[in-house]
């Protein structure tokens, strides 16, 4: 297939290549409205406080790292690096690669198609519509029904984690999430403005998580209708945790006990923990919750506390509402409040109820990934995914439980709803001048700093809790946590989405995505992390934390974009020798300690792709473009083992001038097929990945 290399040569006053279409139904066009968090939180570029670094806990193995989205920009050379570009002369030839990283770079493309290096074959592992139970039909785009939807492949898939089966021999749990619906791309003939009833039920189906036993063949991975094949939607019955559980502010008419939530929806990223459950995270979940035009407006304090949370009274895109009271803020006014928690699923067990963690705060969970210290102390990270929100961790105050037998599993079900959550202050004794909003180094050659984890809800046994802040309840704290943040005084970030912990060095590495509204009229100027205004093209922080502690040091491994331009940064490696990089979204490891990256809205006029870093040694800033997804699409959910890449990709061929009737992708049937989310494996001919 012939890769299409676009211009080196990027302006940095693109924008980010998401379409308005995704932005509408996958998070409620958030970007093109103020950001929710108009708090007055102070600049930390003037504030120096000194934080020694602690010695990193070595964490214990985890089964499966994941996420994301991305692509870049440049005229590559044979082994799809950069040819020219960079504002410093080029340095002596860079050293060989690490291991995991010795593979010809995939050269930036606009191809319908995956692309992947030479050398290695790919190929569909599951797509929307696939039978995953097995009364299910075969999938028609033109006689699709809910009741079929329901026991097949759901939509838009983001996170994926691959879990071995104890005693089988090449097959494993495919435990993949689905993150919202497209209604333009999913109907022919679909009408935004009167959806019937059927649309509806479909689009209710098409959430939540799939189950999937798989099998590695030669030809990758087939899926296989097995016992533990399940799927999960916007109905399915969830248990609520935690302070929040029982409480006034999530008990309904339909739910007087406050404990037994309906469905979950919009779950972007997840993870796999070391007990082996599923973790992912409720994140945009704002955009499901409307009312009928001219609806009366709510209570002051219930309009507060929605518009912190991007709720509008009003319409939404796909007007569930019109069919099910319980989206509608003016009928059910405490619905909203069951969900934008972390969601935790026993893949195990098809017949096991799934819950939601309120100890782990309300907020749009990218995710929330474990570390377990030598103690066995759990400790979870999230990122609250929208323009200037924060950072937490939740530390447990109970052990992990070793082994594999129920009840071990049981009790360790239960980590998540006992501990103290916290969210981070991050400082730097960077002088406030040297941080200007270009992006240019300071004095001291990188951008780093310290900082502190400020409590905010200490959790115990069967809900009981304290708040940790002044003047809000435990409750309060549990589900509007971005109130409990704010007057704690937290950072504003640019967007942090994936936390991922890296199991050989402990070190906590964040994908924070873009922000083109820093330094804008009204809003927060940069800082040393996030020290560009009109960031259009993200960063990656480097964490070394305490972890269950309160203290941690800081640095900026990468600020992305093209590697030409003056503002961007590879760890300090040469730029000449690096794959542009825009929009980080996800993140994972692999064993041998490299960091890969997927990206959301590559600004570089790329499709988006997956990348792999290097963050130790010479090669340290290493960047090298792994896989390209096809037009329109996203790349989300890596799983990268030493033998096996596999991706989701999400929303081919959305596209503001094209629907399912009128289609840019084809991918991945191909000839006059209907785009579908997929998951793709790709291995290499015969060896390991990079290797």
């Amino acid at each position: 297939m012939a890769i299409v290399p676009l211009n080196l040569f990027v302006s940095h006053n693109g924008k980010s290549s998401r379409q308005r279409v995704t932005c509408r139904y996958k998070c409620g066009d958030q970007c093109a409205h103020p950001a929710p968090n108009t708090t007055d939180n102070e600049y930390f570029g003037d504030i120096a406080q000194a934080v020694s670094r602690r010695t990193v806990l070595r964490a214990t193995g985890v089964t499966v790292l994941a996420v994301g989205a991305g692509a870049a920009l440049a005229a590559c050379s044979d082994d799809g690096m950069p040819t020219t570009a960079s504002t410093s002369s080029p340095g002596p030839a860079a050293p060989e690669p690490p291991a995991g990283m010795n593979f010809a770079a995939v050269a930036p493309n606009s191809e319908d198609a995956v692309v992947v290096p030479e050398g290695y074959q790919q190929a569909v592992v599951i797509s929307w519509g696939d039978p995953v139970l097995p009364d299910a039909p075969p999938f028609d785009v033109n006689a699709q029904t809910a009741a079929a939807q329901r026991g097949q492949f759901g939509f838009n898939n983001d996170f994926a984690g691959l879990l071995p089966i104890e005693g089988t021999s090449n097959h494993f749990l495919l435990v993949v999430n689905h993150e919202y619906t497209t209604e333009t791309f999913m109907h022919p003939g679909y009408n935004a403005d009167a959806p019937t009833r059927e649309q509806f039920d479909i689009g209710v189906a098409a959430h939540g998580l799939s189950v999937v036993e798989v099998e590695r063949t030669p030809e990758g991975l087939k899926p296989v209708m097995g016992r533990y094949n399940r799927r999960i939607t916007a109905d399915t019955p969830f248990i609520l945790t935690g302070p929040a559980a029982g409480t006034a502010l999530v008990k309904t008419t339909a739910d007087p006990t406050g404990r037994t939530v309906l469905g979950t929806v919009n779950n972007c990223s997840g993870g796999v923990t070391p007990w082996g459950t599923v973790l992912s995270g409720e994140e945009n979940f704002n955009s499901y919750f409307g009312a009928a035009e001219g609806a009366p407006a709510p209570r002051p304090v219930d309009a507060d506390r929605l518009d912190r949370y991007g709720i509008k009274v009003e319409p939404t895109e796909r007007k569930w509402e019109t069919f099910d009271p319980r989206w509608d803020v003016t009928k059910s006014a405490n619905e909203v409040n069951r969900f934008g928690y972390v969601v935790e699923l026993n893949p195990w067990d098809p017949s096991s109820t799934p819950v939601k963690h309120s100890a782990l705060g309300r907020f749009k969970h990218e995710a929330a990934n474990i570390y377990v210290t030598d103690d066995g102390t759990v400790v979870a990270y999230a990122g609250d995914d929208e323009r200037f929100d924060y950072m937490y961790k939740f530390v447990s105050s109970k052990k992990m439980r070793e082994g594999v037998d129920p009840a071990a599993l049981a009790a360790n079900m239960t980590i998540l709803d006992e501990g103290t959550l916290y969210v981070a202050k991050l400082t730097s004794d960077t002088p406030a001048g040297e941080i200007d909003g270009s992006g240019t180094l300071p004095a001291g050659g990188a951008f780093n700093g310290t900082g502190t984890w400020i409590p905010l809800l200490r959790s115990g046994a069967d809900g009981q809790a304290e708040s940790l802040v002044d003047g809000i309840s435990p409750e309060e704290v549990a589900v509007f946590t971005r109130f409990a943040a704010d007057k704690a005084g937290a950072t504003k970030m640019d967007r942090p989405e994936d936390f991922e912990a890296n199991p050989l060095t402990g070190k906590v590495y964040v994908a924070l995505t873009n922000n083109d509204k820093r330094g804008g009229d009204g809003q927060p100027g940069p800082d040393a992390a996030n020290p560009r205004n009109d960031n259009k093209s993200g960063q990656i922080l480097e964490i070394s934390d305490n972890h269950a502690g309160t203290d941690f040091t800081w640095d900026l491994l990468l600020v992305c974009g093209d590697p030409a331009a003056a503002d961007t940064y590879f760890a300090g490696f040469d730029k000449t020798k690096v794959s542009p990089i825009s929009c980080p979204d996800n993140l994972a490891f692999d064993s041998h300690g490299n960091l890969w990256i997927s990206t959301d809205g590559n600004a570089l006029d790329s499709n988006d792709g997956l990348f792999a870093v290097a963050l130790d040694g010479p090669n340290r800033g290493l960047t090298k473009q792994f896989l390209t997804v096809p037009l329109g699409a996203e790349t989300c959910g890596p799983i990268v083992t030493d033998d096996l890449v596999t991706v989701c990709v999400q929303h081919p061929g959305e596209s503001d001038d094209n629907s399912i009737d009128d289609p840019l992708s084809r991918w991945p049937e191909g000839g006059n097929g209907t785009a579908r989310p997929s998951v793709v494996a790709v291995w290499k001919d015969g060896g390991n990945i990079g290797v």
